[in-house]
């Protein structure tokens, strides 16, 4: 509130006007309080001015400065709200559109049955297939991208369909003559000869390659650290430190982003010098700062470059979990989310190893892995283990909620890599 101040005239010594200029100061009073203004003929001095009324300010000056404030184009509730992601947006109305059986069924990607894969990919609504060395032994390029395009045909959502193409000792496609001249080499033998560019040009040709059959994913790069001949994983691995390593993963995953290839790292937390765990359980006592230092950088690397997937070993990493296999521990699962940030779909390996049946049943394994928080379970006998999801969910097992993250992700990846 504004105090007004009263008007002060000044004295003038004349003898005898002493009243008289009382008197016309208490009446110029009187009107001023009625009218805010001065009588006509008055003058204000300097000193005399008014403090401004704050109901004037707010009318003239405070609104200019509220329009310096507010940027042009900003709405008087605040800020705009940002654009939603249309992708995200497609992937939620699909999901709010499925059937449990529909979302169970997405979060299976099987290893492609020898008879009837179309029928069955539809009848148990698969997430997709994985293809092996049989799927393309002896076939022309026309007949594997026939049998692929009749399971995307008998599929109401789009089928993920991957192989393991690293290149060196794994290769299902290369290994036929018919779809290329000679296998793909290893990352080491690439590497040693080129470097990082021999690398970026072998991985184009592999996408492309895979591309032109219908493949939309290969499970790839390695990013496992070893430079020990002796370890079962090194073959497949560059044969390097965790630096050189890195930057592998990096340009092979941002090539496949290039061409549209999903790609999948493997085998998280590093598979050290571990056992083969498709013969047996794999147990690794390294110590947790290993993998800090070590293990994590490449699937850091591969996860700052884009990479869509992350495949979690069945190894028992005893720095984190040590009475489960990291394919069904919530633990490294909780270390792969929260402390590598990585915010895209988590595969099993392959739930048919040794590595994982040794440790839980083959109906169980599958609840557990789901429990332990990965969006796609890569098996084999997915007639019985999607039932077993389901009946999880259904009994409390597993949550609704669970369901829908996972298979949310499964979605929004597919939309992403143009499959849906």
């Amino acid at each position: 509130m504004t105090v007004k101040q009263k008007r002060r005239f000044p004295w003038k010594t004349v003898l005898g006007a002493v009243l008289l200029i009382a008197l016309c100061a208490g009446a110029l009073q009187v009107w001023r309080a009625a009218t805010g203004e001065l009588p006509p003929g008055g003058q204000a001095s300097t000193s005399d001015e008014e403090a401004p009324d704050a109901s004037q300010e707010a009318g003239t000056s405070g609104e200019a400065a509220g329009a310096a404030e507010e940027p042009e184009g900003s709405d008087a509730a605040g800020e705009q709200a940002e654009e939603p992601d249309p992708i995200a947006a497609r992937a939620q109305e699909l999901l709010d559109g499925m059937t449990l059986e529909e979302k169970v069924g997405q979060m299976f990607i099987a290893r492609c049955p020898e008879t009837d894969a179309a029928q069955l990919a539809a009848d148990y609504h698969l997430g997709g297939y994985i293809l092996f060395g049989r799927d393309f032994k002896d076939k022309t390029a026309e007949q594997v991208t026939a049998d692929i395009q009749s399971y995307q045909d008998a599929a109401e959502i789009p089928l993920l369909i991957a192989v393991d193409e690293e290149g060196g000792t794994v290769n299902r496609v290369s290994s036929n003559p018919n779809l290329r001249s000679s296998p793909f080499r290893s990352p080491q033998s690439l590497y040693s000869e080129g470097g990082l560019e021999l690398v970026r040009s072998d991985a184009q040709e592999k996408c492309r390659l895979l591309e032109s059959l219908g493949i939309n994913i290969n499970f790839a790069p390695v990013c496992d650290v070893s430079q020990d001949p002796a370890d079962f994983i090194y073959d497949r691995t560059l044969g390097r430190d965790a630096q050189e390593t890195s930057q592998y993963v990096a340009a092979v995953v941002e090539t496949m982003a290039e061409e549209g290839m999903g790609s999948v790292l493997k085998h998280f937390p590093g598979y050290g010098n571990n056992t083969d765990t498709h013969t047996g359980v794999a147990y690794d006592d390294r110590p947790y700062d290993t993998f800090l230092t070590s293990d994590f950088l490449p699937f850091q690397a591969g996860i700052a470059a884009g990479a869509d997937m992350v495949l979690v070993s069945h190894n028992i990493v005893s720095a984190m979990d040590e009475a489960s296999p990291a394919s069904l521990s919530p633990e490294v699962h909780r270390v792969l989310r929260e402390d590598l940030g990585f915010t895209g779909v988590i595969v099993t390996d392959d739930l048919v190893m040794d590595g994982v049946r040794d440790f839980a049943g083959d109906d169980e394994a599958a609840v557990l892995a789901v429990q332990a928080g990965n969006d796609l379970i890569c098996c084999t006998d997915f007639q019985t283990k999607v039932p077993a999801v389901l009946a999880a969910v259904e009994s409390g097992e597993i949550t609704g909620e669970q369901i829908d993250a996972a298979v949310l992700r499964v979605l929004t990846m597919k939309l992403r890599l143009g499959i849906l």
